[in-house]
């Protein structure tokens, strides 16, 4: 785990201000990556300066409702901050690059510090291990996990996948927050549990919701195109555009 604890640690000066980068449908959690597509130039602002000092983005999502001209257009007050691992720079100015996940947050004002681009204050949301949930947590996973395996493709690769999370040590809330994000699962479920900081919880609810039938993935004849030969789940997800 130390690897994974290094890449989702904020840096020592954060002082709990963040950028923010507000797109529709699109809901970020921490240990997830997010590949983004970035060309409107007062994202490519936005990226410029988080690259030249601590490569954090906050993703945020829009909120539906008639826009407002005399305001930014309303966003969900849970974000979450994201670090840059990956970026390339194509000849049109334009911008690739991959975010992992690094802390869930609520956005407590939006501040005006002069850029074209939203800067919020934030309160970091650390993940809660419950003293009273420490026995039945390792059932907890194993729930999850079986409950995941009942909605996935039933391809090679894919359960292959699922077997190699079994066997790992990776612990309940950064797989809680795997799934989450790499399931089609509805906005408004994705930020529920992007809330919730307490892991016992955020796995219960993802449960009880995959239980639920509510999650329905192609079959395989469907995502091959009838070939009878299934593709396995995109990771990380398909780019996103600003």
């Amino acid at each position: 785990m130390g690897d994974l604890e290094d890449l989702t640690r904020l840096p020592d000066d954060f002082d709990g201000h963040v950028r923010l980068f507000p797109l529709p449908s699109l809901v970020l959690f921490p240990h997830a990556m997010q590949p983004l597509h970035i060309f409107e130039p007062r994202y490519c602002e936005m990226l410029a300066e988080a690259l030249e000092s601590d490569d954090l983005i906050a993703m945020a999502t829009l909120r539906d409702g008639p826009p407002n001209p005399q305001e930014d257009p309303p966003i969900d007050r849970t974000i979450c901050i994201g670090k840059i691992v990956s970026h390339v720079q194509r000849d049109d100015d334009r911008h690739n690059i991959l975010l992992v996940g690094i802390k869930r947050a609520q956005v407590t004002t939006e501040v005006d510090a002069g850029r074209c681009f939203r800067i919020a204050k934030i309160n970091v949301l650390d993940d809660l291990y419950p003293p009273s949930g420490v026995h039945g947590r390792s059932q907890l996973r194993a729930d999850l996990l079986a409950a995941f395996g009942e909605v996935i493709p039933a391809s090679q690769s894919v359960q292959q996948g699922l077997s190699e999370l079994l066997a790992g040590s990776m612990g309940l809330g950064p797989i809680t927050d795997i799934i989450s994000h790499t399931l089609p699962l509805p906005v408004p479920m994705k930020l529920r549990l992007l809330a919730q900081q307490d892991v016992d919880r955020r796995a219960g609810l993802l449960i009880d919701f995959l239980a639920s039938g509510a999650v329905q993935l192609p079959s395989a004849e469907q995502q091959s195109g009838g070939s009878g030969a299934s593709a396995p789940l995109p990771f990380p997800p398909p780019f996103s555009t600003n």
